[in-house]
This record gives structure tokens, C-alpha cells and sequence, in this order.
């Protein structure tokens, strides 16, 4: 059994460390919003009182944080990671983030004397819940191998991706991939029901023909065929909008930091900018069909309470 320090409870991070207690470890969990800590307790986290708390006597600290900015402030700040936690600790960040960011991480990390490796996830929340997660590692050799063995509670896959920030840059590339994916998925799926197509037999179809993916199997982004899909519940977010928007923007500055022309994916992040900017931040990414089908219109109010959410609670 080992100590394990959590920094960020949310969607994500909440059945992460769930699953971390589950396989046995002593888990203290610190997150700004309090009821993602209560949700956290109930799953046997030990709620922590501020960062210091979670990470004092931990074998290894986990943070899964929405972005850059705050995976700095938590490992960087007066108050953060490298300023309270024993340098024998494993600092393991699973938050997806800019490769800028990463990199400064790992810096000041080394600098300090700790072992430290960025391990982005794929799968979801669904992966998260189920223990199920892609895990993709960036670091050296040996802090990549010891994260390895604390993440296999909450894993089906984990993967060495190579040196510093490149498991960040295999989260990037994957979900811009994903996200262009979504976007297809929308359009075929709109098409084949105007053009008579019964929308559980396209699916049939296209599940097991060239136009499968992840995105057409688990977030379908019309009712009734998958049941994981948010489509089924009025598009109440597993992933929102505002973090698809967030993701595909982070590929797009990698792209033009090394030259790398991304017709499409900027026009798929446009299109999650129109659902962020119609006041649809906080509602699931694949309502992007709405845009296909009409049913978003150019120029929607922003529903009431629809707006984006964010803290710690790393949603990733």
C-alpha cells in the first residue's frame, strides 16, 4: 500500500482516485471545490485541508488539473507542490496541458531535485470510472517506469511515450484527432437520417465499415444508440465544449509552433467556439451536431446556468 497524494477531485480525477483507493492506497485528495472533496470522501479519499496536507508523507503525488495555468500554480506556487512535498516523492501530472507548461514543470522539477513525468489520459470519463484509462508517459526512463506501477489501478493502457512533454504531445495529437473525428461522426450520422437511414442501422453499419471510431462508438452524438452517449441526456457533459475548445486550441499552437498546416482541425475548433460562444460551454462536446442539424441556431442566447465551470477539479 502506498501514500498517494491527489491534487484535483473533479470529473476525472474524483473516479481516478477512487479507483487508487479501491487497489488499496492510503489517498489524500485536495481539490478548491468542496463538494468535489465530499464527493471524494465518500469513495474513501482522505479529504486534505490545502496542498501541503495532501502531499506530506506521499510516495507519489497525482494532479489532474484543467489547465497550464494550473498545473503551474500547484506545483510552482508559494504554496504548491515543490515547496511542501519531500523531494523522494514521484510527482506524476496527468492534467493535459500546453507542452510549454509541461516543459517548465519538468524544469523546475529536476531543479528541485524530484522525479518527475507528464502522463496525460484517453478514455474519458467512462475510462476513468471503469479503470480503464490510457495512460501516455513522458519523462525519463526510470521515474516512467515507477509511475507505471502506481497507475496500473486506473489503466487499461499505459504507454512510454519517450523524454520530457512527450506524453503531452501524444494527448494533443489524439485529441485533435478525436475531436475531427466527432465533428465527421456529426455530419454523417445528420446525413443519413435526412437522407431515410434508420439511425440505429447506420450505426450498425458504420461501427464495423471504414467510418468506425471511438467517437462514433462511445459519444454518438444522436439519442438513442449508445448508451454512454451524452446525446441521450440533453447533452449533459461527460467532456464539455469548453475543454474540447481548450484541447484542440493547444494542438493548433503546437501546429504553428513547428510549422504544421491544420486546415481542419481549425475548422473543428471553430466550431466548438461557436457552441462556447451560442453559451454552450458547459454542455457536452458533441453537441457540435446541433450545428450540423440546425437545431443551434447562429446567434443562440446563453442558457440559464449553462455556463462553463472550472476549477482544480481536473477534468481532462
Amino acid at each position: 500500500m502506498a501514500a498517494v497524494g491527489w491534487i484535483g477531485l473533479g470529473n476525472m480525477g474524483g473516479y481516478m482516485s477512487a479507483n487508487m483507493v479501491k487497489a488499496g492506497h492510503a489517498v489524500r485528495g485536495y481539490d478548491v471545490n468542496p463538494a468535489a472533496v465530499a464527493a471524494a470522501e465518500e469513495h474513501g479519499v482522505e479529504a486534505a485541508g490545502s496542498i501541503a496536507d495532501a502531499v506530506a508523507g506521499a510516495d507519489v503525488v497525482f494532479t489532474m488539473l484543467p489547465k497550464g495555468e494550473h498545473s503551474r500554480s500547484v506545483y510552482l506556487g508559494d504554496d504548491g507542490v515543490l515547496a511542501h512535498a519531500d523531494t523522494g516523492t514521484l510527482l506524476v501530472d496527468s492534467s493535459t496541458i500546453d507542452v510549454e507548461s509541461a516543459q517548465a514543470l519538468h524544469d523546475a522539477a529536476a531543479a528541485a531535485g524530484f522525479r518527475f513525468v507528464d502522463a496525460p489520459v484517453s478514455g474519458g470519463i467512462s475510462g476513468a470510472e471503469a479503470g480503464t484509462l490510457t495512460f501516455m508517459v513522458g519523462g525519463e526512463a526510470g521515474p516512467v517506469q515507477e509511475a507505471a506501477a502506481f497507475i496500473e489501478p486506473m489503466a487499461g493502457n499505459v504507454i512510454p511515450t519517450g523524454g520530457a512533454t512527450t506524453g503531452q504531445a501524444a494527448k494533443i495529437c489524439n485529441n485533435l484527432m478525436l475531436f475531427i473525428n466527432l465533428a465527421a461522426t456529426s455530419e454523417g450520422a445528420v446525413l443519413a437520417d435526412r437522407l431515410g437511414l434508420d439511425k440505429q442501422v447506420f450505426w450498425d453499419i458504420a461501427s464495423v465499415s471504414s467510418g468506425d471510431s471511438w467517437a462514433l462508438r462511445t459519444w454518438y452524438p444522436v439519442p438513442g444508440v449508445v448508451a454512454s452517449a451524452a446525446s441521450n441526456n440533453d447533452f449533459a457533459p461527460t467532456f464539455t465544449a469548453e475543454l474540447a475548445n481548450k484541447d484542440i486550441n493547444l494542438a493548433i499552437a503546437a501546429a504553428r509552433d513547428t510549422g504544421t498546416p491544420l486546415e481542419i482541425g481549425e475548422h473543428v475548433q471553430q466550431l466548438f467556439q461557436r457552441l462556447v460562444d451560442a453559451g454552450h460551454a458547459g454542455k457536452d462536446c458533441s453537441m457540435i451536431v446541433s450545428l450540423v442539424d440546425g437545431s443551434l441556431a447562429e446567434g443562440d442566447a446563453a442558457e440559464p446556468g449553462n455556463g462553463a465551470q472550472m476549477s482544480s477539479g481536473g477534468r481532462s
